[in-house]
């Protein structure tokens, strides 16, 4: 199972993020937790500045911006 974390405030980014993400890995049949990081303290504790931020499985795969839908399968691809 992929513990997935999306980093962000809660900005509109972050959520559209956190669905594509969701989308994403319900559609590969990926079994997965997918958490919201809100906690500044927590975001700033991976290292990562600018969000949206993901995190899979303990490492920090983007920072800044919505990711890409290819981008997002290609993490799921990897970590399966």
């Amino acid at each position: 199972m992929l513990n997935i974390k999306v980093l962000g405030t809660g900005c509109a980014n972050c959520k559209t993020t956190l669905k594509l993400i969701e989308e994403a890995a319900r559609a590969r049949g990926v079994a997965f937790q997918l958490d919201k990081v809100e906690e500044i303290r927590d975001i700033m504790g991976y290292g990562v500045m600018s969000t949206p931020g993901v995190v899979i499985d303990g490492k920090v795969v983007h920072a800044g911006g919505v990711p890409s839908r290819d981008k997002i399968e290609q993490w799921l691809a990897g970590a399966g």
